[in-house]
C-alpha cells in the first residue's frame, strides 16, 4: 500500500490518488481473497495510528527507471547503510563534480522496505571515474547501473 500510495477513505474505499480501487481489483494484484482487502481496509480504518498515515497515504509519481534507456539516462542504483547520514549528498557530489544531471531521485525508507535503496536517474552515461569515487564512499554496499 505504501509503495503504490494508496489510502483508505473514512468510508473504506481505497484509492491511488483520486482512482477509486475495488477490492477485487486489489486482491487479484496481490494474490488474495477480497475479503482480505476489504477486513485489512477496516483494520486500518479502526486503528487511529494506522488510519492517521493510510488516510494520507499519495502516489509519488512516475518512475523514469524503467524509461532510462529510451530516454538517454542512467540509473545508479544505491546499496547503502540506510541509516547513515549524508549517503544521497556524497552520492550527489560525486555526480554533480562529473558534470552528470540527476533527473530524479528515489530513496526508500528502511522501515518500510528491507533492504532499501537509494535509485537516481542521471541524464547521460556514468563515468568510470565517477563510477570508482562512488564505490570508494565508506557507507556503500554496492552500486548498481542500470541502462
Amino acid at each position: 500500500m505504501i509503495e503504490c500510495g494508496m489510502r483508505v477513505s473514512d468510508d473504506l474505499k481505497l484509492y491511488v490518488g483520486d482512482v477509486e480501487l475495488d477490492y477485487l481489483a486489489v486482491s487479484r494484484a496481490v494474490g488474495v481473497d477480497r475479503r482480505v482487502v476489504k477486513q485489512t481496509a477496516e483494520q486500518i480504518r479502526k486503528s487511529p495510528y494506522l488510519y492517521s498515515i493510510f488516510s494520507k497515504t499519495r502516489p509519488l509519481g512516475t518512475s523514469l527507471v524503467d524509461l532510462v534507456t529510451l530516454l538517454g539516462y542512467t540509473a545508479v542504483v544505491v546499496e547503502a547503510d540506510p541509516k547513515s547520514p549524508g549517503v544521497m549528498a556524497e552520492v550527489a557530489e560525486i555526480l554533480s563534480r562529473h558534470g552528470m544531471v540527476v533527473r530524479q531521485a528515489v530513496a526508500e525508507d528502511p522501515d518500510m522496505v528491507p533492504e532499501a535503496k537509494m535509485t537516481l536517474v542521471v541524464e547521460g552515461q556514468l563515468t568510470g571515474q565517477a563510477m570508482e569515487e562512488l564505490n570508494g564512499l565508506k557507507d556503500v554496499k554496492s552500486i548498481k547501473i542500470l541502462k
